[in-house]
C-alpha cells in the first residue's frame, strides 16, 4: 500500500529576511533570517519586545508583506511565486485575523459583520452564507445578538463578533494581535477560552501575539522574537516583554 503524504505544516518560514529602504543610505534589516514550522492544531503565543520584529513578522506571516528574502508557506502552497491577486485569495481563504481592536463596521449588525469574509470572496450574498453567519455567532455565545449593531456591544462581544467573523472562511491559520489588550480580565478569560475550543474542536491553528505573559504560558508554545531573530520552547517561562 502506497504511504499517505503526510498534511503539510500549516505554517513554513525558510530563512525569511525583511529589509527597508533598499537600495539607500538608510537600509535596515529588520528580521534576519528566520525559519519557524508550526503545525496544524498548534496554540501558539508569539511574544517580544516592542522593536524586535515581531509585528514585521506578523504582517509576512499574514501575507500582508513579502519577504526580502526567503521562503513563506502557507499548507504547503509557496507563496513566492503567487501573483498579487493569487495571494489575496490565499490569505482571505486560509488566514484570518483577529486584532486588539475588534475592527467591526460600526453600522452593520453582528451578523452581517459575520457575513463580510464570504461577501468579500463571493461577490454576493446567499441564505447558505447567512446560516454559517447565524451558526458561528450561537457557537461564540451571541446567537440572540445577531442583529445587534456593533457600535451596541460590549468589548468582549465584539471581539467574539470578530473571532466569528475570522472563522467565516474556516481558515487553516487565525492570527490574533493582542486579542486581549483592550479587554477586562473577565472577558479576556473568556476570549482566550473561546479560542482554545474552537483551537480544540476544529484543530484549527493559532497563532497569538501578546505581551501578556499569563496569557502567553495559558498556550502550548512560546515563540519569542528579539533582536530580528526567533528561538522557540514550550511553555518555556520567560520573562516579560518590555513595553
Amino acid at each position: 500500500m502506497a504511504d499517505i503524504p503526510a498534511t503539510p505544516p500549516v505554517l513554513r518560514l525558510e530563512g525569511v529576511r525583511r529589509s527597508f529602504g533598499i537600495g539607500t543610505d538608510v537600509e535596515i534589516e529588520i528580521l534576519h533570517g528566520i525559519d519557524l514550522v508550526i503545525e496544524q492544531g498548534e496554540f501558539c503565543a508569539l511574544i517580544g519586545p516592542s522593536g524586535s520584529g515581531k509585528s514585521t513578522l506578523l504582517n509576512i506571516i499574514g501575507l500582508l508583506d513579502r519577504a526580502t528574502a526567503g521562503k513563506v508557506f502557507i499548507m504547503g502552497a509557496d507563496t513566492d511565486s503567487l501573483a498579487d491577486a493569487e495571494l489575496t485569495r490565499l490569505r482571505s481563504r486560509r488566514i484570518g485575523f483577529v486584532f486588539q481592536n475588534a475592527l467591526l463596521i460600526p453600522a452593520f449588525t453582528a451578523l452581517e459583520n459575520v457575513m463580510m469574509p464570504q461577501l468579500v470572496d463571493r461577490g454576493w450574498p446567499d441564505e447558505a452564507m447567512r446560516r454559517n453567519a447565524e451558526s458561528l455567532l450561537g457557537r461564540v455565545g451571541l446567537a440572540a445578538r445577531k442583529d445587534n449593531l456593533a457600535n451596541a456591544m460590549s468589548g468582549g462581544q465584539q471581539q467574539r463578533v470578530a473571532i466569528a467573523r475570522a472563522l467565516a472562511m474556516n481558515p487553516a491559520l487565525i492570527l490574533a494581535d493582542e486579542p486581549t489588550g483592550n479587554l477586562d480580565t473577565k472577558s479576556a478569560e473568556s476570549v482566550l477560552a473561546l479560542m482554545r475550543e474552537v483551537n480544540l474542536a476544529n484543530r484549527t491553528t493559532f497563532l497569538i501575539v501578546t505581551h501578556n505573559m499569563e496569557l502567553a504560558r495559558q498556550t502550548d508554545r512560546i515563540i519569542e522574537v528579539v533582536d530580528g531573530r526567533i528561538s522557540t520552547g514550550t511553555n518555556t517561562p520567560l520573562l516579560p516583554a518590555v513595553a
